[in-house]
């Protein structure tokens, strides 16, 4: 017996922002969609004289939890709302109907399942093309109701695996347990017979052999034998490891406008490594990071080379080389916030970038007053930051990149209770970065930077110039929803004086994250973070050193339920004026409740202390919540609802966040 999978796909957008781009020259129009199915209707057209509208209605006589699976697999359903011009449409809409449905219950494990449909109250057969009775009464109903549709399942036993095998498909022998361990199918006696278990079975078992290095692995679709008097479904699964093999030559066929030698430049494979579905992924990533790349598609060769390895093709388009937008949103941070953007993403022909970037947003006042109507609102209550990034990566085909960035901005922080600084700064960094792989980089420049600040305890006129060096590590498997995996970072800044800084520190900073599934669909996750800072020598006196730089925590990121940056020391009136050392820490569990949505219980910790290392039992603060996300195809979006644990006057009891990404 043979199964018929009808798969189905559903997309969704989300946005929490107004934007829009552009791209010179423009790609075409812009699309509307629905926002998580809020806006429109899913009912069907009013009855009219030009068209037969009509309604669908199931009744399933078993396990009613195949409606979902009825409704995704039925025409007559999915085209409610574009009505049939007369009963003869209707009519073959509804015989049509029936080969999807029962292949829908046999997918389900339901192998006796029946379905009928009646259209006007007349049933109609399977294989019955023709059916004057029907097409009578459902153009009886034109220009006056829409045309009643049933569609009648009845699931019958839900039928169960019994026997199944592995075979090796050149000895017809079991695989030995070191070979293919048990679990790998994941599909036992007992086990609900379901087309897409025995599918998912199939598709792990080739998997399983692939991260074996056996890029040529083989394996026919299964052909299961049902029995009807016992319920049951027996399966076996022939598969063909074939050779293993090794990563062989990759051939690079584009970029057309720039060098493909800087695509070489991040492709970190060897030839003779062994073969990694997981490492062609890597690299895939990897060359899309380069601004200048479009599409990046991998192909593998059907057959070995001479020396066992797999030849790898690798095709690269180019991107558009300008694009401009603008974006008007809220941020936790900022509040309101507007941007606009341009982007050169090729500017001699290198694949440089140059990314020039403007954003405005709200100042919250920090001096205890507050913005009560329009007519309360100043100009000083407006912040502004400007950027512009330069980018040239692959210098001489190294892997070697060459970053220039420029910054000016006055913005604050805090507001209410805790107060917070005014910052006025403007200044630039210029650095080398070096490659190591895909997941390994290290990075070190010089930065100069002349500002001033003021707070509750100090004003201060400063000029640094420095040395960053830092250093990046994340094998992660998304950037947005990690399943498995770390982030590790570090980064380390001397001001020397003899260099002409005004203030004369070193600041350093670390953190780390991991996450870790329970399962291989990775519908639960551990995840836990950790951060933390300090300075290595600076004047005794924290007003020396200027607000922006000194250690804060609290907020998004930090310590969920506090308000941005307003944990640390306190000096005058209560006001936060940020320590000398911080550290904070998150741990999470995320579980898929369905396909598409999760709940998480989280619990976060931290503080920023006066010491120059945390004091860990000093005043930390803690917070626990719960979260609860929806994947969509740009991500999670998430929102969470966070309580202080060990609340100060004027915390509020309850802070709400959302995001577009897990919290980290």
């Amino acid at each position: 017996m043979a199964f018929a999978y009808r798969p189905w796909r559903r997309s969704i957008a989300a946005a929490f922002v107004l934007s829009a781009f552009s791209v010179i020259p423009p790609s075409g129009p812009a699309l509307a969609f629905d926002f998580f199915g809020l806006f429109g209707s899913d009912e069907p057209p009013a009855p009219s004289a030009s068209t037969l509208p009509y309604e669908v209605t199931f009744e399933v006589r078993g396990d009613d939890g195949v409606e979902n699976r009825l409704q995704d697999a039925s025409n007559l359903y999915r085209l409610r709302q574009d009505a049939p011009p007369e009963g003869e449409t209707l009519l073959q809409r509804a015989t049509a109907d029936f080969a999807p449905l029962i292949d829908a219950l046999w997918g389900a494990g339901y192998y006796d399942a029946t379905v009928a449909i009646d259209i006007a109250g007349v049933p109609v057969r399977i294989g019955e093309f023709q059916s004057p009775a029907a097409v009578r009464a459902a153009n009886a109903l034109r220009n006056r109701a829409r045309v009643p549709v049933k569609i009648v399942a009845e699931t019958g036993p839900l039928f169960r695996m019994r026997n199944v095998q592995v075979l090796d498909q050149r000895t017809r022998q079991p695989f030995p347990p070191e070979e293919l361990p048990s679990y790998v199918a994941r599909l036992e006696a007992g086990d609900p017979a379901e087309a897409s278990r025995v599918r998912a079975a199939s598709a792990r078992l080739i998997d399983h052999f692939r991260r074996r290095s056996y890029p040529l692995v083989k394996s026919p679709p299964p052909a299961p034998v049902v029995d009807h008097a016992a319920d049951t479904m027996d399966v076996t699964f022939l598969v063909d490891p074939g050779p293993q093999a090794g990563i062989g030559p990759v051939s690079l066929h584009g970029p057309q406008n720039f060098d493909p030698e800087i695509v070489r430049s991040f492709i970190y494979l060897e030839e003779g490594e062994p073969y990694s579905p997981e490492r062609l992924d890597s690299m895939r990533k990897s060359i899309a990071s380069i601004p200048a790349a479009g599409s990046v598609r991998i192909r593998e060769s059907d057959h070995l080379d001479r020396n066992g390895n797999l030849p790898i093709f690798v095709d690269v388009t180019d991107r558009a080389v300008n694009a401009a937008g603008y974006a008007l949103g809220y941020s936790t941070i900022d509040g309101p916030t507007g941007r606009v953007y341009y982007e050169n993403r090729n500017l001699f022909g290198g694949a440089e970038r140059l990314r020039l970037q403007a954003d405005a947003f709200l100042a919250p006042r920090n001096n205890g007053t507050r913005i009560k109507d329009i007519g309360d609102w100043k100009l000083s209550d407006l912040g502004a930051r400007f950027t512009v990034s330069f980018l040239k990566p692959a210098l001489d085909g190294s892997r070697f990149d060459l970053l220039v960035d420029g910054l000016a901005e006055r913005y604050r922080t805090g507001g209410g209770r805790f107060g917070g600084y005014t910052a006025r700064l403007a200044g630039g960094t210029g650095a080398l970065r070096y490659r190591v792989d895909e997941t390994l980089s290290a990075t070190v420049g010089i930065k100069g930077e002349r500002g001033r600040t003021s707070d509750v305890i100090s004003n201060v006129d400063y000029t640094l110039i420095g040395v960053p060096l830092t250093m990046q590590f994340d094998n992660t498997n998304n950037p947005l929803d990690p399943t498995h995996g770390y982030r590790v970072s570090a980064a380390i800044t001397p001001y020397p004086a003899f260099m002409g800084s005004s203030v004369a520190f070193t600041q350093a900073t670390a953190s780390a994250s991991a996450y870790y599934s329970l399962d291989e669909e990775g519908r639960f996750v551990l995840a836990g973070r950790i951060r933390g800072g300090g300075f290595l020598d600076a004047p005794n006196e924290i007003q020396l050193i200027p607000s922006n730089y000194r250690f804060y925590a609290g907020g998004a990121g930090s310590i969920r339920g506090y308000r941005f940056q307003s944990v640390g020391p306190f000096g005058p009136f209560g006001f936060t004026i940020g320590g000398r050392s911080m550290f904070d820490s998150s741990i999470e569990a995320r579980i898929k409740v369905t396909d598409s949505i999760g709940i998480v219980p989280f619990f976060d910790a931290g503080g920023a202390y006066a010491s120059q290392f945390p004091e860990f039992f000093g005043d930390t603060r803690m917070a626990a919540g719960l979260g609860v996300f929806y994947v969509t195809a740009i991500g999670p979006v998430r929102l969470d609802v966070a309580f202080p644990l060990n609340p100060r006057k004027g915390d509020k009891e309850a802070v709400l966040y959302v995001s577009i990404g897990q919290a980290f």
